[in-house]
């Protein structure tokens, strides 16, 4: 069964949306933060998950393109930071607040994909924050 089906398996929670994978994305973030520590550019942050998820098997494409179409036209390209296992999108930010447009991005991206499940961490000066934005469509 699906691990975001809400199935009876082992470590699945029933309702949650893919919880022991995102709960290792969640760990992949906290050992960057933990390691770089405030301060950083987006960048930065980005490339150390990218190893981050690399060290504890994860499978997942960096910074991938997904086109816009209205009316069969394309007017517009969203750049994906992440997308792991085909199902979950994974959106970095630096700043110590989560902003309205930032959430309102990644719900686009849902919307875009897809996807179930996209996580949007944000690494403060207090730490990485998350959230996890759960695809309604």
């Amino acid at each position: 069964m699906d691990e975001g089906e809400g199935g009876l398996g082992t470590g699945v929670r029933k309702g949650v949306v893919y919880p022991e994978l995102s709960y290792q994305i969640v760990g992949a973030l906290f050992d960057v933060s933990n390691e770089l520590g405030s301060g950083h550019l987006e960048k930065i942050y980005q490339r150390a998950v990218a190893e981050a998820l690399r060290k504890r098997g994860i499978s997942f494409v960096e910074q991938v393109p997904f086109d816009i179409v209205f009316q069969e036209t394309k007017v517009g390209v969203y750049i994906l930071d992440f997308l792991i296992e085909g199902k979950i999108v994974l959106e970095i930010k630096q700043g110590d607040r989560f902003r309205r447009t930032n959430m309102d991005q990644v719900n686009a991206y849902l919307r875009l994909t897809g996807c179930k499940l996209a996580l949007l961490a944000n690494f403060t000066s207090d730490g990485v924050k998350s959230r996890r934005l759960v695809n309604l469509h």
